[in-house]
């Protein structure tokens, strides 16, 4: 396997249609995870692409663009908070993959996916890889392609419910999330199973 311009490689198993899965919120408090799959052409580079979380927003939504206008086919998908609650986000992420992969168009011929865990999709052949959105470019694409889409709903979100910063948190757990649940309760985009707050009481909606 050679290295193309990036520092990513291009693909994990040469020679057949691979697509990458990513997701994006899973540490969330509220909002749905995203998750997002990419098959891109054999011959894309670009050596700024890599694990969404290293870049500025800016970059991740250069990129978007990018991949949206080159890739094979690309595909994002979401489930939302109240599925997390019945099935637990780790079923929920891997939902969402599948969702993803479900609506690409084009059948991949292996399929990997960023971290250790997967549960078979269709009959494709799939590979798990830990940290591989850092170490493969389609991978890589679609943690770009699910961080900005679930950063589009949050966005959004904060305007219907206002007070809890998910215009500048997009739900994560931080101080200022928790304070406001606390003061102002919660909304139907919280995760009733995950814990919103220090003492987890006067939450209400």
């Amino acid at each position: 396997m050679r290295r193309g311009s990036s520092a990513l490689l291009p693909f994990h198993t040469a020679g057949v249609r691979e697509a990458g899965c990513d997701e994006a919120g899973r540490g969330c408090l509220a909002g749905p995870v995203f998750a997002a799959a990419v098959i891109l052409p054999p011959d894309f580079t670009d050596s700024t692409l890599t694990d969404s979380k290293q870049l500025s927003a800016k970059a991740r939504y250069r990129l978007r663009e990018k991949i949206e206008a080159e890739a094979e086919a690309w595909a994002v998908a979401e489930v939302s908070a109240e599925e997390i609650d019945k099935m637990n986000i780790l079923n929920a992420s891997l939902l969402a993959m599948h969702r993803a992969l479900d609506k690409l168009g084009i059948e991949p011929q292996h399929v990997i996916v960023d971290g250790n865990r997967f549960k078979p999709w269709r009959d494709v052949p799939y590979d798990t890889v830990v940290k591989g959105d850092g170490k493969y470019l389609s991978i890589a694409a679609a943690s770009v392609l699910a961080k900005t889409y679930r950063d589009d709903t949050m966005e959004r979100l904060a305007k219907e419910c206002p007070g809890y910063g998910w215009e500048r948190n997009k739900g994560y757990p931080t101080a200022e999330h928790r304070r406001a649940i606390a003061a102002l309760g919660v909304t139907p985009y919280h995760r009733m199973s995950f814990t919103l707050t220090d003492t987890q009481q006067q939450l209400k909606f």
